[in-house]
């Protein structure tokens, strides 16, 4: 019994009239009956109550067309997963980041995912974790590399492996300069620059305490180590972020005390479906990291 020949039959079945079955499948009405009687031969039975304007299927008919859904069915789905498991993996993948030590061991990654999948693009988006989720939330970003404290329970998540140390950003004539470490204290009376992130700025303000109700608060910024160094530069204040390795000449770092150390996930929304590239990916830094 050819698969050709029951996917013909089940167009006769669904017809229920030879010439209709014939037209729609680019045939001879002679050949298709030729077919659909050697069919019931090689069977042994029945399958078609024939009248001169339309044929109905008899029972062992209508078990045949239940099989030949089945069947063809299944064909169809092998059939398109070999074709997935064989096409090329290409595309774009977009991703959004905040400032993070943890780029470096991403990018890392990425480059390696190239390697093995060069038709891939990236696609960076960089902001801060409220700006990525609400993104990826509506689609446009397919991951997003966040630095927390953040909420990720409608997340999948992967933990990343640097951790971040808060510092204060200052110029090397600065008084605070000379402190092996920085206090809520010796920030008494100082202007700011912080984040614009409400959940870090409530975890500053925890550190404080008591001496947050003295500090000015000179700017805030969402991002941006670079623009954050300018101002510290021209004087506008003292500045909180992480630790980072390209300080200006006339800059310093000097690390917070108690510490405050953050870390940092990898988010993909849970239930959405993906590409096969950005699947592919998920699989491999799961498998990485």
């Amino acid at each position: 019994m050819e698969f050709r020949m029951l996917k013909s039959f089940l167009v006769v079945a669904r017809e229920e009239n030879i010439t209709r079955a014939a037209n729609f499948l680019h045939i001879t009405q002679p050949s298709l009956s030729r077919q659909m009687m050697q069919l019931e031969a090689e069977l042994g039975v029945k399958l078609f109550h024939r009248s001169k304007h339309s044929i109905v299927l008899t029972e062992e008919g209508r078990l045949l067309k239940r099989r030949a859904q089945e069947i063809t069915a299944l064909t169809d789905k092998t059939e398109k997963e070999l074709s997935q498991v064989s096409e090329l993996v290409a595309g774009e993948i977009a991703l959004g980041c905040g400032e993070t030590q943890n780029i470096q061991a991403l990018t890392r990654l990425m480059a390696e995912f190239q390697k093995q999948y060069p038709e891939v693009t990236f696609d960076i988006y960089t902001a801060v974790a409220d700006d990525v989720k609400e993104r990826m939330d509506a689609g446009i970003l397919d991951l997003g590399l966040l630095l927390e404290p953040v909420e990720i329970s409608s997340y999948h998540f992967l933990r990343m492996p640097y951790k971040e140390r808060w510092c204060l950003l200052m110029r090397r004539d600065s008084p605070l300069a000379k402190k092996a470490e920085i206090t809520p204290q010796d920030l008494a009376g100082q202007r700011l620059i912080i984040t614009k992130r409400q959940s870090v700025k409530n975890e500053l303000e925890n550190w404080l305490g008591e001496v947050y109700d003295s500090i000015q608060v000179a700017a805030t910024s969402n991002l941006s180590y670079y623009n954050r160094s300018l101002m510290v530069e021209a004087g506008l204040g003292v500045a909180t972020c992480h630790e980072f390795a390209n300080v200006g000449q006339g800059l310093c770092l000097r690390p917070l005390a108690p510490e405050i150390v953050n870390g940092s996930v990898l988010i993909w929304k849970k239930a959405q479906v993906f590409s096969p590239a950005v699947t592919k990916f998920i699989e491999f830094l799961k498998y990485a990291l």
